[in-house]
């Protein structure tokens, strides 16, 4: 898994590491199982704090996506999916559902929700 973050952000360094993350267990490109990488060769290779590293671990690990143990390193967990990711999953179709019924077409939508998102940060 390829990892990058943006130190212009408004997202801190960690949560950057942990949405990649979820998205990757979400998308189905982390399955169960998975090694991630050890918290110093990542943050070495992002030229961050390997702390940053460690703390976006730690919250995966609290979401119940990583299971986090010394010496063994951080694998992605054996439950196919989580609920945040259910609850998302039902979200979109909602949002996707809502969108067709107004005549907004998926092109809209996305350009909708980014222009929305670049308000935001």
């Amino acid at each position: 898994m390829l990892f990058r973050v943006d130190a212009d952000s408004m997202q801190g360094l960690a949560e950057q590491i942990a949405a990649q993350v979820r998205h990757a267990v979400a998308s189905g490109d982390l399955r169960p199982g998975e090694k991630l990488p050890a918290a110093r060769e990542l943050a070495a290779g992002l030229d961050i704090n390997m702390h940053t590293v460690l703390r976006a671990y730690a919250d995966l690990r609290h979401e119940g996506l990583i299971d986090l143990r010394r010496g063994r390193g951080a694998h992605v967990v054996a439950a196919p999916e989580t609920p945040w990711a259910a609850r998302l999953e039902q979200q979109l179709r909602d949002l996707l559902d809502t969108a067709s019924r107004m005549g907004l077409s998926t092109d809209e939508l996305v350009d909708a929700l980014l222009e929305r998102a670049t308000r935001v940060r």
